[in-house]
């Protein structure tokens, strides 16, 4: 079948995680996040963002996709953007940033006290996006009181954006961020993606494939359904699609090879 492979590249392609020119059903969100950023970043007003919400339901991708769209104007600001994961310890968190920030990594109290200084002398605004927040979890949550705390240090210049799963890791994890005088960070909860949604966003991406549609619309919609059930998690509607996909691409190719010769028995 000529053509046929060039198809399911690019609706395997089309099917992956990146981040889209468009997020789909994520217009209120992404305007609260710019607005954020506006307000703060740009007016030099040092303060703090929680965002929540399951995985796969467009958090980070959000998140990526304002940066981007915000660029120019945040170009007077330093942007740092670190995923937790890859830290090996929560305290681990001190040193990466002071690298990002051209300091010496200096551990202990010597590092943070020298971070503290970065933070609160002359300069542009400091933009920290935190992903995968919870990571940095620890005995007491010092790290965490002690991240967002900065923005209220006098003559602070950090922004600070955490994305976490858990939707109440601020309120019942860091209660103590209430009794000061700010309260506690401005928050935003990404809720899970609808059957509606997860089908739109299927349809979406396969849009981007040249010719008649690789899969079944019937199929999406019972994809949507079943993901919507368990979890709305868009990353896992886009997977089970993609695997769909491999298992006609297999298919096809077998059947193409085993086509008998012509004039063959």
């Amino acid at each position: 079948l000529p053509g046929t492979g060039t198809c399911y590249q690019q609706a395997k392609r089309a099917l992956h995680a990146a981040v889209p020119d468009r997020l789909h059903a994520r217009d209120k969100e992404s305007g609260i996040i710019r607005q954020f950023l506006r307000d703060h970043v740009c007016r030099r007003r040092p303060g703090s963002l929680y965002i929540s919400g399951a995985p796969g339901t467009g958090k980070t991708a959000c998140v990526s996709r304002v940066l981007l769209d915000c660029k120019d104007e945040l170009a007077g600001s330093k942007t740092v953007v670190l995923n937790c994961m890859s830290l090996s310890t929560p305290h681990g968190l001190f040193p990466a940033l002071a690298q990002r920030l051209g300091l010496p990594a200096a551990t202990g109290r010597g590092g943070l006290r020298a971070l503290e200084a970065k933070l609160t002398a002359q300069g542009p605004m400091v933009l920290l996006v935190l992903d995968e927040l919870d990571q940095l979890e620890s005995k007491g949550q010092d790290v965490l009181y002690t991240l967002f705390e900065w923005p209220r240090l006098p003559s602070s210049r950090l922004v600070l954006v955490g994305l976490a799963n858990a939707l109440d890791l601020t309120e019942r994890r860091l209660a103590r961020l209430s009794a000061l005088p700010l309260g506690s960070p401005q928050l935003l909860h990404f809720p899970p993606y609808t059957r509606e949604q997860l089908s739109a966003i299927l349809q979406e991406r396969l849009r981007q494939v040249d010719g008649d549609p690789v899969l079944d619309a019937a199929a999406l919609q019972f994809c949507a359904r079943k993901v919507s059930a368990v979890s709305g998690d868009a990353r896992k509607a886009l997977d089970i699609c993609r695997r769909a996909v491999e298992v006609v691409e297999l298919e096809v190719r077998s059947q193409t090879l085993l086509k008998p010769l012509p004039g063959g028995e």
